[in-house]
């Protein structure tokens, strides 16, 4: 980068890029947007791609805002999957999946705290 900034400015610099650039890849319109523009058939770009699996590594995952990035992130890595992405409907397919286990989740996520709820009041109730 720049000579003039510091190593440790330079660190949290690319920590900041690559974080931000790995959520992005939670996106299956986003990653449609790559393979249409040829970038998931570069092999540099595949390479970086392979590099940023450290993501997944519990140190770095738990600053991840959107943790299927870290799932696209290994699919990405079989060139079936990015050969896939350049039809749209495979990424809109991706995209219904995601809000499907989002509504799964927030739904059974509910449920978990209502049974907790009701289980503390049984509590109180019988103290």
């Amino acid at each position: 980068m720049f000579s003039w900034l510091a190593a440790d400015e330079q660190t949290r610099i690319r920590f900041q890029l690559e974080l931000e650039f790995v959520q992005c890849l939670a996106n299956p319109n986003y990653l449609n947007f790559l393979a249409q523009r040829g970038y998931l058939k570069d092999k540099a770009f595949v390479n970086y791609l392979k590099y940023l699996l450290y993501w997944k590594d519990p140190e770095y995952a738990k600053y991840l805002k959107y943790p299927q990035c870290l799932h696209m992130l290994e699919l990405l890595q079989y060139e079936h999957f990015r050969k896939e992405l350049v039809n749209a409907q495979c990424a809109k397919f991706i995209d219904e999946q995601q809000i499907l286990h989002w509504q799964h989740y927030c739904r059974k996520r509910l449920r978990l705290q209502q049974a907790l709820a009701e289980q503390q009041l049984q509590n109180t109730i019988g103290k």
